[in-house]
């Protein structure tokens, strides 16, 4: 493949724009793409793994796995995700020393977006699971439904949104009390993509859940670099606000990590 991308290059068959990114992306094994032909099936799975292990003056672990990955087929463009967090601090307590678990949480959300006969609109089912052992809930999922469009999808870059009705679960911790029940909401999210030809990429997802009593936000931004191959290393900050939490819980809770991201396929 290399060496048919040079000598096209040396017979001068291509212009020299296209030429420097087919040499480009050659060079850089940009195993990472996105943008897809709407027709052409198309499975990817992620792997995203991050561990810190301090030790000295403040013995602290924490570990961050996730799974992400994307279904096309000609009538269906499917996104699955997982993510779970843990962290463990050293702490004292009356001269004892003894390990203390300070986030636990997993989460899980899938969307189905069922391909209309215009090119980039869409019908979506949405759902999510979340189980936090530091929010006041057992759990906490929703479902809904609506409208989803992809509104551009370049070499460079894609952008799409889906907004529609759907109804939140909640079932709280025994002996906590809140105003936060189960109930209708208004799901809107938009997820925004850039990819340079090195292989780096960009990406920004936006998420707002609107219920009568409780409005949930999320905001992710993430920005990758291609090691070798499918590997890669992936910086995020991820930020997750809401009008009504429970007694004792932020409104506002945040996330930065930098961990290892593997293309298994």
């Amino acid at each position: 493949m290399r060496l048919w991308v040079l000598a096209v290059i040396a017979c001068g068959s291509v212009p020299s724009y296209a030429a420097d990114k087919n040499l480009i992306q050659t060079l850089y094994h940009t195993d990472f793409t996105y943008n897809q032909n709407e027709q052409e099936d198309l499975f990817s799975l992620d792997g995203e793994l991050g561990v810190l292990n301090a030790t000295g003056n403040t013995d602290a672990f924490s570990l961050k796995a996730a799974i992400t990955s994307e279904q096309e087929t000609s009538h269906w463009n499917n996104n699955y995700s997982a993510v779970l967090l843990y962290k463990q601090i050293e702490v004292e307590n009356d001269g004892v020393t003894e390990d203390q678990v300070s986030a636990q949480r997993f989460y899980g959300a899938a969307q189905f977006d069922y391909k209309l006969q215009t090119p980039g609109r869409r019908f979506f089912m949405y759902g999510d699971y979340e189980n936090d052992q530091f929010n006041g809930y057992d759990y906490r999922a929703t479902l809904a439904s609506g409208w989803s469009q992809r509104v551009w999808n370049t070499d460079e870059s894609m952008f799409r949104y889906s907004v529609g009705p759907g109804y939140g679960f909640v079932s709280a911790e025994d002996g906590t009390q809140t105003n936060v029940n189960n109930g209708f909401i208004l799901r809107a999210s938009s997820e925004y993509q850039y990819q340079w030809y090195t292989g780096s990429r960009f990406r920004q997802f936006l998420s707002a859940e609107v219920g009568a009593d409780n409005i949930k936000t999320r905001s992710e931004t993430a920005l990758s670099a291609n090691l070798f191959d499918s590997l890669a290393m992936k910086l995020s900050f991820v930020a997750a606000f809401e009008t009504q939490p429970l007694q004792g819980v932020p409104n506002l809770n945040t996330e930065t990590s930098l961990t290892v991201v593997y293309r298994f396929f």
